[in-house]
């Protein structure tokens, strides 16, 4: 099936029509030398300032589901990390071997309200962003999908930008004003991010095609952004409402729509995702750590898809039972209504079982 076709058939699942979708990871020697690690750190520092062979890198990744039987469609993007929106502030950063780049020392309250000020055209990360991007415009060719660069999320930035001094300062009633600045500057800094990069992309501000860390995704058509929200799964309930969700709903209207991750167990959070209405779909850093029925449960109830990882039992995963972990899930999609992006952690090798695997999937969920 080519990207056109399954642009198309996601086009469908969005409009509740078809089998829920299924994004097969790729072959066991691809597995074995992408999957490992989320992301690939191997020579990493020389391929973080060099975008040609940033890009070399992530389309030999999206290669391997090419011609793979799976719903998704291969993508790219420069894998930036968390640093991407950060340095735009003016923070600093270091990349050490092996690992993925991280923010250096908190900024004070003067430094981030200079942010206002910043092009984040003219930044370090945002040119090295821009000629991956280039590059892929013009030797990428139609079937690979380039998607947005991580820009996380507004309470996220507003962590790696102030400090751990953030949780202290939303505990005090007389901070409340600094921090509802904060978060205004490190909104407004995140959405000028996500619209330069749409720009470079070609990406309108409404829909995209997003990988979400992978060498595949999913075509959006009523969303335009992906926020990620680690920092709020360590905070309480009456935190998110006052200090979190506000934030989140104001990007709603700019890209119509909003894909949400966040890692970490939060039942309360992943509820108040579900009950906004402007978030599509949902990942899940640790599905583990909550009750898969349930999960099923709360996202037909409020109508939204659960895009994710899914746990697997033990017996599942001992056995390589991945029979009885597509006929266990798809019976809460039968059992529920939920829509489902499952991307799947029992799964077989080859070819010939993956594509059977993903036939049961779509048979039991239509």
């Amino acid at each position: 099936m080519s990207t056109a076709e399954k642009v198309e058939m996601h086009k469908s699942f969005w409009r509740g029509e078809g089998p829920c979708l299924v994004l097969m990871p790729p072959g066991l020697d691809m597995r074995q030398m992408w999957q490992e690690q989320i992301y690939d750190t191997g020579d990493y520092r020389e391929r973080f300032y060099n975008p040609l062979q940033m890009w070399e890198n992530e389309m030999a990744r999206a290669h391997a589901v090419l011609d793979w039987p799976t719903d998704g469609i291969a993508t790219v993007r420069p894998n930036l990390g968390v640093i991407f929106v950060p340095t735009m502030a003016g923070q600093s950063y270091e990349i050490r071997e092996g690992q993925m780049p991280w923010c250096g020392e908190a900024l004070t309250a003067e430094q981030i309200r200079a942010v206002r000020d910043a092009d984040v055209e003219q930044t370090e990360l945002m040119k090295l962003a821009a000629e991956f991007y280039r590059i892929h415009r013009e030797r990428g060719g139609s079937e690979v999908a380039a998607y947005q660069a991580d820009t996380q999320g507004i309470f996220d930035i507003a962590h790696l930008l102030y400090g751990d001094g953030i949780f202290m300062d939303i505990m005090d009633q007389g901070r409340h004003g600094w921090i509802d600045e904060l978060l205004e500057i490190c909104l407004d800094l995140m959405v000028r991010a996500v619209r330069c990069v749409k720009k470079c992309i070609g990406e309108g501000d409404t829909w995209m095609t997003h990988g979400h860390g992978t060498e595949q995704g999913v075509y959006f058509c009523d969303a335009g952004i992906r926020i990620s929200e680690d920092s709020p799964a360590m905070i309480g309930p009456a935190q998110i409402e006052r200090f979190v969700m506000p934030n989140i709903e104001k990007c709603v209207e700019p890209f119509g729509g909003i894909f949400m991750h966040y890692c970490g167990g939060h039942k309360y959070f992943f509820e108040r995702l579900c009950r906004c209405e402007g978030v599509r779909a949902i990942d899940l850093g640790n599905p583990e750590r909550y009750d898969t029925r349930w999960l099923f449960e709360v996202c037909a109830k409020t109508n939204t898809v659960l895009y994710s990882r899914v746990a697997a039992e033990e017996s599942e995963t001992t056995g390589g039972d991945w029979q009885g972990y597509v006929k266990r899930l798809a019976g809460y999609v039968q059992k529920t209504g939920a829509r489902c992006v499952l991307r799947p952690l029992v799964y077989p090798s080859d070819t010939e079982q993956c594509a059977a695997m993903q036939e049961l999937w779509h048979e039991l969920t239509v």
